[in-house]
């Protein structure tokens, strides 16, 4: 059955933030396999419903509170899927609606997020782009995030890259500085990262 390793998956990964970041890639592959199997259109039309759905999401506080909610039972969650193929669109694809079923017989829709967010990157890396992120505790000075862009577009993941696209994510728990994600890269130049090494010294010298 279609995401059969996907399922498996979920039924053995533990709940740590990692195992769960993992396991929503796990997702993310299936789907994107699935879907490209079938062809290049499928592909787009799953990527155009996943991001609709995450769209959804963070506009609609009950569907946000369906996908995150760990209590409910088989039963609510089979109920609530409707909702979430709404989100897709007319006539969502059946790739997309087989996802949400697995996720939710294995009560992972808690991952949906994650898993869009993963299948993102696999559209971007299969259509040549590269997506950067920059992480700051509050927006970047127009100044400052052109000097940014232009550093980053002489990487070389950049040059091999058929489009750049550079994100400013606003997250103040970085307390100052930035944090840069690309590919598989990540580049941590945050306050909150020199102040956890600085809390990691201190307690060793203790």
């Amino acid at each position: 059955m279609l995401f059969a390793s996907a399922r498996s998956a979920a039924l053995s990964a533990g709940l740590g933030r990692r195992a769960a970041h993992s396991l929503a890639l796990k997702y993310s592959n299936a789907v994107f396999s699935a879907a490209l199997k079938k062809s290049p259109q499928v592909l787009t039309k799953v990527q155009s419903e996943l991001n609709a759905i995450a769209s959804a999401i963070k506009s609609s506080p009950e569907l946000e509170s369906f996908i995150r909610n760990p209590t409910l039972s088989v039963r609510e969650r089979e109920a609530g899927l409707p909702a979430i193929y709404a989100a897709a669109g007319k006539e969502p694809s059946e790739i997309t609606k087989n996802l949400f079923v697995v996720l939710s017989e294995n009560g992972r829709l808690v991952e949906t997020e994650g898993v869009i967010e993963g299948f993102n990157e696999l559209f971007a890396n299969y259509k040549g782009e590269l997506n950067v992120t920059i992480t700051s505790a509050a927006p970047l000075p127009k100044e400052i995030q052109s000097r940014l862009e232009a550093l980053l577009k002489q990487s070389q993941a950049a040059q091999q890259a058929k489009s750049l696209k550079i994100t400013n994510k606003i997250n103040p728990a970085v307390l100052g500085g930035v944090v840069v994600d690309f590919g598989e890269k990540t580049i941590d130049l945050s306050v909150a990262s020199r102040v956890n090494k600085l809390n990691n010294l201190l307690s060793q010298s203790v």
